[in-house]
């Protein structure tokens, strides 16, 4: 790519807050202005340290790590419904209106976490963090799962997975570990992402129970809970809406529990035959929650594992409930999201949405695919893309990332990649359908040059350069592309037609 089209790297300060400085690329074109596109850095330089250092609200815990002082009340919901707005507010904003300048203002932005429309994940012991919304009214966010298993434990290779998933557009990252060393994981992961990161901490407290469930207690859920929290994890995954009464609903599934969480509390409750210990015991897990400013994402631990299952009992039941537990985090300050379904058939798929509506409000909906077809496996980053696509352009905020190794094996890097690139496009069409205004200028933007054969423009404006850059390597130095040819270019002889007609009167 020549100088002149390579995209130009700067930043956008911010007005209300002018230490906001959030980077961009700005792609040069032919015959309009440039287009300045979403950029998200290596992560690592503590860009929220001198934002930090300012707030009095702030204290250190026994062990070092930022909460909230005595009687404050720090989370990003509580500051917006107090009417500040705060600088990773202002970051969201501009980020949101870059290709399409004043799209969302710093008070907009406010105003939806306020009334929990949206949640901008930034616990205040994640200084590497770029900020970023989930949420109604924002670009459709994706997020992608990483994570060790007993079975596979690579330190280096899960950072470098997070370092590939965010090179290829994604908005966050899951760390699922279950294998060895799953706090040194969760640390090195941590300072080296520039975006908001999600755990489950039962993963972790079930491994601190000797790997048994029925053993688990709320004593060491709360601590494997705080220490997520003093590390910096920006939002977690709590599955406290499976509860006892529901299990009944899922035993004559096709494919009965497939949550990882939701299958070891539904052993916990049916060992102690009790109520869920995390339902019992929400107003606990909120008050650590809303003590680091750490969003909650509301597991679907009874979500369908094949579309025989989709929009069942079981599943509309956890929704009521999460629901209820949606309305109540927020109550107590806590950002809030619901976790969605993962196999539904496209034709059940609006049904999805209104039912999350109804239940859960404006609160942002995250969903897994969801998986359109049970009969791909090793392409079910296709499936989950498609469907992706189809709920959130009815709705859903943000997308996970299936990949081609779904329900066959432990992804390695390449698979995460292939995933974030298909799920990148869901998003992105989605986000077209929905009419935002970037997306569309993008869109635009690409067919102009598409038409005039600005073959680094094009490049330039493509969700995945790389590769499109490689595809166009096959050709390089041609003006037209190897699929016609020259003589059978429809674009190049209509252009030549084009040329000789006058506009009509």
């Amino acid at each position: 790519m020549s100088n002149s089209q390579c995209p130009v790297r700067r930043v956008v300060r911010g007005v209300l807050h002018p230490e906001v400085a959030v980077p961009c690329r700005e792609i040069p074109r032919a015959d309009a202005p440039p287009l300045v596109l979403d950029a998200v850095d290596a992560g690592g330089p503590g860009i929220k340290r001198p934002w930090l250092a300012r707030r009095a609200d702030l204290a250190r815990d026994e062990t070092g790590a930022l909460r909230a002082a005595p009687g404050c009340r720090i989370t990003q919901r509580n500051r917006a419904a107090a009417g500040e707005i705060t600088p990773e507010m202002e970051w969201v904003a501009i980020r949101e209106s870059l290709g399409a300048p004043g799209w969302v203002t710093p008070e907009a932005v406010r105003e939806r976490v306020a009334r929990g429309a949206a949640i901008v994940p930034a616990n205040p012991n994640h200084p590497e963090l770029e900020p970023m919304a989930i949420g109604g009214g924002f670009r459709v966010k994706v997020n992608a799962n990483i994570g060790t298993s007993g079975e596979v434990s690579d330190l280096a290779a899960e950072v470098e997975k997070m370092t590939d998933a965010v090179a290829a557009g994604a908005d966050t990252v899951m760390d699922l570990s279950t294998g060895r060393e799953i706090a040194r994981t969760r640390e090195a992961i941590l300072r080296a992402s520039p975006v908001p990161v999600g755990t489950v901490p039962l993963y972790e407290a079930l491994v601190r129970a000797g790997g048994r469930p029925e053993d688990l207690t709320w004593e060491i859920f709360a601590e494997t809970l705080r220490d997520h929290a003093r590390q910096g994890v920006d939002y977690v995954t709590v599955h406290a809406g499976v509860r006892r009464a529901h299990l009944p609903l899922a035993a004559a599934r096709t494919t009965g529990v497939v949550s990882r969480g939701g299958a070891i509390l539904a052993r916990w409750c049916a060992a102690h035959d009790a109520e869920n210990f995390l339902y019992d015991r929400f107003d606990a897990v909120c008050d650590i929650l809303a003590a680091y400013d750490v969003a909650v994402s509301l597991g679907d631990g009874l979500r369908p594992g094949s579309g025989a299952d989709a929009n069942d009992a079981a599943q509309f039941a956890e929704l009521d409930t999460l629901g209820e537990l949606a309305a109540h985090a927020g109550g107590r300050g806590v950002q809030t999201m619901i976790e969605g379904p993962g196999h539904v058939p496209m034709d059940r798929i609006a049904e999805n949405i209104a039912r999350h509506r109804a239940a859960c409000g404006e609160a942002p909906l995250y969903t897994l695919g969801p998986l359109v077809t049970d009969a791909a496996p090793g392409y079910d980053h296709v499936t989950g893309a498609i469907g992706g696509a189809m709920i959130a352009w009815l709705g859903a905020s943000m997308l996970c990332v299936v990949t081609p190794k779904e329900h066959l094996g432990l992804p390695d890097r390449d698979d995460v990649r292939a995933g974030v690139a298909a799920f990148r496009v869901a998003a992105h069409a989605a986000d077209v359908a929905r009419g935002h205004a970037a997306a569309k200028a993008r869109d635009l933007a690409l067919s102009q040059a598409r038409y005039g054969f600005r073959w680094e423009e094009q490049i330039a404006l493509a969700l995945d350069p790389a590769t499109a850059l490689v595809y166009r390597g096959e050709a390089a130095g041609a003006h037209h592309c190897t699929m016609c040819g020259e003589a059978f270019c429809s674009m190049r002889s209509f252009r030549s037609v084009a040329e000789t007609i006058a506009e009509p009167a």
